[in-house]
């Protein structure tokens, strides 16, 4: 078979993939969906309100168009790049995957560019409520690395801490941001084309390619018995219409406000510190 031939086989199988299965296994998280990552992550990380780890992976690209190599080049990796951005939970579900931004941006870069609170942000979000040291608290959160800002929404550890209880609390939350670098490897390790360079040309081309190892994984992850939570076909979550009014606008920004709360974002991490030492003097 000839390479041209090749490679209009493969995206024809790619869009095929993501047309059929696309709906089902790169979906978001639904209300029922919440509850069962929810409960699990308390479960098995100890971290109630958790919807997630979120860190990015970069993609090398070989066969760059040369006018791009700057803008898709970072130093610390010293070759073009496309970064995936993607949120997994303790069965190694990808629930949002977020592909193709040059890889010379750095991860506050690319989450500024991420759809992945655009639900949150139009009030169509299934709701969240967990209780932590005794405050209630209304959104879930996702476990990210320090170079994340100080959000509600996030949940960093410590970089150098002393006393035993943050210590700990490090421990916990490295240990259960793994999620996310252990999908990373393993996505990697079943599909050889994203393992090494990516040879299209164009954009668009990795893209499909992207999503469908993605689509393909998640079937695997459900094949083995390991999902968390199965798709209910019955159940669809209704989406409120957004008319653009300047009461809806207002919504809009104090949603966005909320979602940016660092004295929030502190006071969670504080009652989670505390959680997380009372558990694990009451295990011992």
């Amino acid at each position: 078979m000839g390479e041209t031939t090749a490679l209009e086989c493969l995206s024809n199988f790619c869009q095929c993939v993501i047309q059929i299965y696309g709906g089902e296994y790169l979906r978001k998280p639904n209300a029922t969906d919440i509850t069962r990552l929810l409960e699990m992550h308390e479960q098995k990380h100890g971290f109630p309100g958790m919807l997630g780890s979120l860190d990015c992976m970069h993609w090398a690209w070989k066969n760059y168009p040369v006018a791009w190599r700057a803008q898709y080049t970072r130093g610390d990796h010293g070759y073009p790049t496309i970064v995936l951005k993607a949120v997994a939970s303790v069965d190694l579900w990808i629930w949002h995957a977020f592909f193709g931004v040059a890889g010379s941006r750095n991860d506050i870069n690319v989450l500024n560019e991420s759809p992945i609170f655009n639900d949150v942000l139009k009030g169509n979000a299934p709701e969240v409520n967990f209780i932590v040291n005794g405050t209630q608290y209304t959104k879930g959160y996702y476990l990210t690395d320090g170079i994340y800002p100080e959000w509600a929404t996030f949940v960093k550890s410590f970089s150098c801490p002393q006393d035993p209880k943050r210590i700990k609390f490090k421990e916990r939350q490295e240990a259960a941001r793994k999620d996310v670098e252990r999908a990373f490897g393993v996505l990697q390790a079943r599909w050889a084309i994203i393992r090494g360079p990516g040879r299209h040309w164009f954009m668009d081309k990795c893209k499909e390619i992207m999503y469908t190892c993605i689509i393909l994984h998640n079937m695997i992850v459900e094949d083995e018995g390991h999902a968390i939570s199965i798709w209910d076909r019955e159940e669809q979550d209704t989406i409120t219409a957004n008319h653009g009014s300047t009461s809806e606008f207002a919504e809009y920004i104090r949603r966005n406000s909320e979602l940016r709360d660092t004295q929030v974002h502190h006071q969670l991490r504080h009652d989670l510190v505390e959680h997380i030492w009372e558990t694990y003097h009451h295990d011992e």
